[in-house]
């Protein structure tokens, strides 16, 4: 895409129905755009194409109907979308972006709205990069029942990045797109940063959480569990600026303070474990300790806790 080109995405295909999935979507239709929502799970779709349709409570509160839905990736060839926002877990990633391979063409744009280090790598390792863009998102979610989203904060607003620079105009219009349908999105330099910065409270708290069964606040509140997390908190900032990835002097004090401010909420890999799913654990806790490896720091903690989560996650 050239400097000059325009680029006006007005269809759209999101890979994903859980919570990520459905807010981003219900937000794409209620702003006039053409949504298909997709997942593997039939009943996670049939609440989309009713009235009242997908249910957002919480920090927002929307309801609204996304009637194109489809079971297959394969499907989205039928009538190939201007983007596709991938909000599956990050395991999901190499084995979708080989499905869009099929049909990716020129001009097309491919998302990962998602959790974890690198997941924009395994995207553009199929598709190339000038496909590929990666967001940063911030809000907390999670699903009641199929279609119901609960949604305790959303501290927006959002970024998203081009991995190719010639791409830049097409990461500013979706950006504008997602703004004018209330999900406030800026298009950035930093997106790096920004991804580490948010995965480092992830890699520290979620595996916590799915190895003890808390929530978030009772693991930040407990003295003798957070001292766990601080450790994991403090490896991934050694790790990050041994790496020469920017966080921020203050840093620390943020995290913590924003850590701390968590209500009794459940992230995402403790939901994975009580549901007996596959986690993320490889996309948080193992890229700190692939980059820990690259730059030669220690990450004692890192391994632990990611033994604590496979061993769990072998029990299934």
């Amino acid at each position: 895409m050239t400097e000059n080109s325009k680029f006006d995405p007005r269809s759209y295909a999101v890979i994903g129905a859980g919570p990520v999935g459905c807010i981003v979507a219900a937000f794409l239709a209620k702003g006039g755009y053409d949504v298909t929502l997709c997942d593997v799970i039939p009943d996670l779709l049939k609440p989309a194409i009713k009235e009242p349709g997908i249910i957002i409570e919480g920090a927002e509160n929307l309801k609204q109907m996304v009637p194109k839905t489809c079971t297959n990736v394969d499907e989205l060839a039928d009538d190939v979308p201007d983007v596709i926002f991938l909000t599956v877990k990050a395991n999901a990633t190499p084995l979708i972006a080989s499905a869009i391979e099929s049909f990716c063409r020129e001009g097309m744009v491919v998302i990962s709205w998602q959790n974890g280090i690198d997941t924009e790598l395994e995207l553009a390792n199929v598709l190339g990069k000038k496909a590929v863009m990666r967001a940063v998102v911030n809000y907390g979610c999670g699903l009641a029942k199929p279609g119901h989203v609960l949604m305790p904060f959303h501290h927006a607003p959002h970024f998203i990045q081009e991995l190719d620079p010639e791409s830049r105009p097409a990461a500013e219009a979706i950006a504008q797109a997602l703004t004018q349908s209330g999900l406030a999105t800026q298009r950035t330099d930093n997106i790096v940063s920004m991804v580490w910065r948010k995965s480092v409270m992830n890699a520290s708290t979620n595996p916590v959480c799915a190895v003890t069964g808390m929530t978030l606040a009772q693991a930040l509140h407990d003295p003798i569990v957070f001292e766990a997390v601080d450790d994991l908190a403090k490896e991934c900032i050694r790790v990050a600026r041994a790496n020469e990835i920017a966080l921020g002097w203050d840093y620390y004090p943020y995290c913590m303070d924003y850590m701390k401010s968590a209500g009794h909420h459940k992230p995402s890999m403790l939901m994975d474990i009580e549901a007996k799913r596959r986690t993320e654990v490889d996309y948080l806790n193992g890229k700190v300790i692939e980059y820990g490896r690259q730059a030669g720091v220690p990450t004692p903690c890192h391994v632990a806790i990611r033994a604590y989560v496979k061993g769990l996650e072998s029990t299934f």
